[in-house]
């Protein structure tokens, strides 16, 4: 397999090289420091990877993947320093992507992925990395990075969503429903992994298979057993269970 190196930093370029030189089945035939030279280098030498920076001086390495005019597409790992930019990846079908600063066994872990997939089911295997992404953006909301956005790929876009434009979260199945104001978003992802990621201050799982934003609850129903379900912003009620009524009552100062 044949592998171009694009980053504008020179010690970024010489460690991804000499990681790849420990991989007989690839071969570095070249890198590049800026995104215009890689595009140059992609459609003529036609490279079977491209391990991409997405973060350079003159485009972006999104603009050079726009740019590339053969087919069939190399495989693409991106690496990048912004959580932000790993969204975007969706938008790609990239086959993974790198947070730096990455230690050398994840780095291996993503040529080990590129290596034992089919060309044709990179996208597939991407689809898989929403869970890393969460995990990802956990880590780094811990670190009091600014606000995340939730990614969720529809068609051939992503949408972010912002935490606060989303009234509730409901399971369903192997999937969690997320309600805004006008519209409804269905992504692969357990609704445990979405209690982590958000913000415990304005979101409330008051049922295993609900979580709500407390800024979108208007009212409070009690039922003539005890039971409580809470009045959303759109006028949907959900049930509080029992195990979390008390938390959820002292969450809305009740």
């Amino acid at each position: 397999m044949r592998a171009l190196i694009i980053d504008d930093e020179e010690t970024a370029r010489k460690r991804v090289s000499n990681l790849l030189n420990k991989v007989p089945e690839i071969d570095v035939v070249g890198e590049c420091s800026t995104g215009k030279l890689a595009i140059e280098h992609i459609n003529v030498q036609k490279p079977d990877l491209i391990l991409l920076d997405t973060d350079m001086k003159d485009i972006s390495g999104f603009e050079v993947l726009s740019r590339i005019n053969h087919s069939p597409r190399p495989i693409v790992v991106l690496m990048t320093s912004r959580t932000n930019e790993a969204c975007k990846a969706f938008d790609v079908n990239a086959c993974d992507f790198l947070l730096k600063p990455f230690t050398d066994e994840r780095f291996f872990m993503a040529v080990n992925k590129v290596l034992l997939t089919p060309p044709l089911d990179t996208f597939q295997l991407f689809e898989n990395k929403m869970q890393e992404l969460f995990r990802m953006y956990t880590e780094k909301t811990k670190a009091n990075t600014p606000s995340l956005k939730i990614p969720v790929k529809q068609g051939n876009k992503t949408v972010l969503l912002d935490p606060p434009d989303i009234y509730y979260i409901i399971s369903s199945g192997y999937y969690a429903e997320i309600y805004t104001k006008k519209n409804k978003y269905v992504l692969r992802v357990s609704l445990n992994t979405l209690d982590e990621m958000l913000d415990r201050e304005h979101f409330f799982r008051m049922h295993r298979s609900t979580i709500v934003n407390i800024d979108h609850v208007k009212e409070i129903v009690h039922s003539e057993y005890g039971e409580i379900d809470a009045k959303m912003t759109d006028g949907k009620l959900l049930h509080t269970s029992k195990s979390h009524k008390k938390d959820f009552l002292e969450k809305l100062g009740i």
